[in-house]
């Protein structure tokens, strides 16, 4: 397995009132599973100030659109999550504890079949998404536990994505309690493959809770024609109260689309406004995600 930091990105972020930088990292990390795959580190302002203190860890998916160094001009004119700005806000307002963010660069024609979640079956050879699974729990998190100051249990280590990125999110989660304790699905494609995971994950369990904390959302119209998943959201979010999870380790949100007044304000690209009715897009998953961060990351209470 080979790994070498390349770059430290330009422009090291630094806010009025810290007393310390907010860094992002970018580097190749060559996996015995999935190859070479670009990744991008976020680590909080506290991280170089607070030199014995560890961080929870935030896993992402589709990791060239979560940060602000991808451009505003990504992802087809949405531009990126901008999740590094978004963090260092809430947690310079004592709205989330600070966190390291780790993102993975998608696989370009073959992120359906990694993200999906087909499992093979009768002998058949590991899939896609079994290969990116092993990747993520097996190489990845040991490696950023052995380079970075992280807290490891699974309590304190989360994965976020969206679309098909979301329903892996859930997927994996779900089968890696032991490794990811918090799940973040923003529009989360649980339409896909004939609702696989509803059908064959949710519906047909009968055990008690997984300790996960799970924040789900979807928006109301997509450009397709459809209801940006929120029906089978909603339908996720029965399951999972049928089984038992509560308000207190569950949370959903149904994002409204915004005006056209609302988005003239909102800083998108002139060119992308007419299409902005529709929400399965960087732009809606960059104004929501504060809502995943401090409901997974909530800030610590007072000792």
């Amino acid at each position: 397995m080979k790994m070498r930091l390349l770059v430290l990105i330009s422009g090291l972020l630094c806010f009025a009132g810290l007393s310390s930088r907010a860094t992002l990292l970018e580097t190749n990390f060559t996996s015995k599973y999935i190859g070479a795959r670009g990744i991008h580190i976020y680590l909080p302002p506290a991280y170089d100030s607070q030199s014995q203190r560890r961080f929870p860890v935030l896993y992402l998916h589709d990791g060239q659109n979560v940060f602000s160094s991808a451009g505003t001009n990504c992802a087809f004119g949405w531009g990126s999550w901008e999740l590094d700005k978004t963090a260092d806000e809430l947690s310079r307002g004592g709205r989330m504890r600070e966190v390291i963010m780790v993102a993975v660069d998608n696989a370009g024609a073959r992120r359906l079949e990694e993200y999906s979640g087909r499992r093979g079956t009768n002998g058949a050879p590991p899939t896609a998404y079994e290969n990116y699974s092993r990747f993520l729990c097996e190489e990845l998190k040991p490696w950023v536990d052995q380079q970075f100051r992280t807290l490891r249990k699974a309590k304190d280590t989360g994965v976020m994505g969206s679309s098909l990125g979301g329903l892996i999110s859930v997927t994996l989660a779900w089968e890696h309690p032991e490794t990811f304790g918090n799940i973040a699905g923003l529009s989360s494609s649980f339409s896909y493959n004939k609702t696989n995971f509803l059908s064959d994950g949710l519906r047909t369990y009968s055990g008690k809770p997984k300790p996960l904390r799970i924040y789900l959302d979807s928006g109301m119209a997509d450009f397709m024609g459809g209801d940006d998943n929120r029906a089978l959201t909603q339908q996720a979010v029965i399951e999972l109260k049928r089984i038992g999870w509560t308000d207190q380790n569950l949370e959903l949100f149904v994002d409204p689309p915004l005006t056209p007044e609302q988005i003239e304000k909102s800083g998108l690209r002139r060119d992308k406004w007419s299409e902005a009715r529709t929400q399965h897009n960087e732009f809606y998953w960059r104004l929501r995600a504060w809502q995943a961060l401090t409901f997974l990351f909530p800030p610590e209470k007072p000792k």
